[in-house]
């Protein structure tokens, strides 16, 4: 980046970042700070070394890593331009608490301790600008995402047949609705480079690789985009787009077999270690496709961060990829809680009829199932319908005459399930064939521990997530027992909100608003309970739950006990006033639903139109 550009873009992030300060505090900031360079690969700061200075990022990308007590080391954040690094030590003089690495390139500023403790000494508005700042930070820390938003992309075509060029024209156009974007390959470097002052002399090749490291820099600095087209082969430029980026988008014709490429084997295949860019799968279909198949295959030969499943031709799909590639994407949450949890799709619509796309989905329990319907990318009275049909059966009706692991013998709910599946999707998927990127949430038994499903038998996911210990059947997975989710993480917004690509969470909630009080000072014995059951509801003297219920609630207790947590999490929360439903009241489904689209229509008619633009970045129109 020019020295020129490196100024300007100090300057507007200095003010997107103090807020309106006066011309003299902000060129007093500026006489002290210092310009730094960091070359790809290169360490930043380490882990438990003394934090003497804060840094701003002009332009790069770096990740910060925090080994455990076990000595294992955890990526936990990425930073591009504009982010600061190092903060806090400045007020605390702790020692740093993550190692930070480059991705590439990057260039920051920095402010030793002792500039900064004499800057807040000499000017109160420097002082008061930082400060406030800093308490901002802290106050959003919950809802910040650990993924900074890429600015330069590549776009890699790894399979033959695809039209990266084609390809990119499409999201650069869904992009430039939230920034300006560039698109640049092998040939406009050649044109720009041709242009009088910026003539490239071939007799030099280190002279041509600095002018056009300088040329891409300059056009980083002005655009909030840029996208890098590689070549169909491995040629200088391709190694060139997967060396000077943010995140690498491989494009693969879904149809065609997952092979490795040549570009991947030689190019991306040969980087090495902590700092190279993230790597996202992005598969193309035709836009007839019911659903995806065979995703796994193409995963298990490439290690990539993520995957999506696109259908160019379809310009939802485009805006769904610009939402994720900008960090506007919508997390849709959706928490267990048995048959309330038909409210989810009540929820569903509600949003759709406000215009609110949703680009990810993922739940607990119930609200795994419901996540993989709305996963299915259907029209509403298509899910509305497979859904009905699919629990117009009881599912927890088939009890154990005898009982070792679970009250109810859990074929109904197979069942159930795999009908679904199949309607909705055309054959038994697994998670990562959903149009929509999907998580389940389990309890794993045998870990003691949270398990985020993303991988595997769709169905096998699903009924992991349901399975109510002691109720239904574990189910077994790679060696591991794994039971309902709820007794971990009921609503699980943390998992979303650590997702690359999004922006805002939305949250559905389905835990009682109200204490349920007990009119008794005892519990009856077995034969009062089962007199009072068999009177009609309206005249029971016994407000006790049923086995079934009890052991349903019980195990959510405790993701109960976290749910401000998870509240705090979400951008956008809905909790159903569903008292008078209970959790296995499969029969009051139309009910159930209408309740859902009630209480969303009227969250979201209370919101104002600024409050509700978040949600409506980048979609398509």
């Amino acid at each position: 980046m020019s020295l020129h550009h490196q100024d300007e873009f100090l300057e507007k992030q200095l003010r997107i970042f103090l807020g309106d300060i006066d011309d003299a505090t902000m060129r007093l900031l500026r006489e002290n700070l210092e310009w730094i360079e960091v070359a790809a690969g290169a360490t930043l700061m380490s882990q438990g070394e003394p934090g003497d200075s804060m840094y701003l990022s002009i332009s790069g990308r770096l990740r910060a890593y925090v080994i455990d007590v076990d000595g294992v080391e955890h990526m936990v954040r990425e930073m591009g331009r504009g982010q600061i690094i190092g903060e806090m030590s400045l007020y605390t003089n702790e020692p740093r608490s993550a190692t930070v690495v480059a991705i590439r390139d990057s260039v920051l500023v920095r402010l030793g301790k002792a500039k900064f403790s004499a800057l807040l000494a000499s000017s109160a508005d420097v002082s008061i600008a930082l400060t406030r700042q800093i308490i901002q930070r802290l106050q959003s820390a919950h809802k910040r995402s650990s993924l900074a938003r890429p600015v330069t992309i590549s776009l890699l075509p790894v399979s033959a047949g695809v039209q990266a060029h084609a390809f990119t024209a499409q999201l650069a156009l869904h992009l430039g609705r939230v920034g300006r974007v560039e698109i640049v390959d092998a040939d406009r470097i050649d044109r720009d480079l041709a242009q009088p002052g910026l003539a490239r002399t071939q007799a030099d090749d280190i002279d041509v690789n600095r002018r056009i490291a300088l040329h891409l820099d300059q056009l980083e600095a002005a655009s909030d985009y840029v996208l890098l087209v590689g070549d169909d082969e491995p040629t200088a430029w391709t190694q060139r787009c997967c060396r000077c980026c943010d995140e690498v988008l491989l494009l693969a014709d879904a149809a065609m077999p997952p092979v490795l490429h040549e570009t991947e084997t030689q190019c991306l295949m040969r980087r090495s270690g902590r700092s190279e860019a993230a790597e996202t799968l992005v598969l193309l279909h035709p836009a007839d496709l019911k659903c995806p198949t065979g995703t796994r295959k193409w995963l298990a030969r490439r290690p990539v961060s993520d995957h999506i499943h696109i259908r160019p031709t379809l310009e939802r799909d485009m805006a769904r990829l610009a939402r994720i590639q900008s960090c506007t994407a919508v997390g849709l949450v959706l928490a267990g809680g048995g048959a309330r949890g038909f409210a989810h799709l009540g929820l569903y619509r509600a949003l759709q009829e406000r215009g609110i796309q949703i680009d990810f989905v993922g739940g607990t329990s119930i609200g795994s199932v419901m996540a993989a319907v709305l996963a299915s990318d259907q029209p509403y009275k298509a899910l509305l319908k497979i859904t009905r049909k699919a629990f117009s059966v009881n599912p927890t009706g088939d009890f154990n005459l005898i009982p070792l692991l679970s009250l109810i013998k859990g074929r109904r709910l197979r069942n159930i399930s795999q009908s679904a599946v199949r309607e909705l999707f055309g054959h038994d998927a697994d998670i990562e064939d959903l149009w929509k990127n999907t998580y389940c949430v389990a309890s794993n038994y045998s870990q003691a521990s949270e398990q985020v499903i993303r991988h595997g038998s769709l169905i096998k996911a699903i009924l992991a997530s349901i399975a109510i210990p002691g109720a239904l059947p574990p189910v077994i997975h790679d060696g591991d027992l794994l039971c309902d989710g709820g007794t971990f993480n009921n609503f699980p917004a943390d998992v979303m909100r650590a997702r690359r690509g999004v922006g805002k969470v939305i949250g559905v909630d389905l835990s009682f608003r109200k204490p349920r009080r007990i009119e008794h000072d005892e519990v009856p014995g077995t034969w009062a309970l089962l007199r009072d059951r068999l009177r009609p509801r309206s005249k029971r003297h016994y407000k006790f739950p049923s086995l079934m219920s009890y052991l349903m609630n019980v195990t959510i207790l405790y993701s109960t006990s976290r749910q401000r947590e998870s509240q705090r999490l979400t951008d956008l929360y809905f909790n159903p006033p569903l008292e008078r439903v209970g959790m296995l009241q499969w029969d009051k489904f139309d009910s159930i639903v209408a309740q859902g689209h009630a209480h969303g229509v009227e969250v979201l008619s209370a919101l104002g139109e600024a409050e509700l633009k978040p949600f409506l970045e980048a979609q398509p129109g």
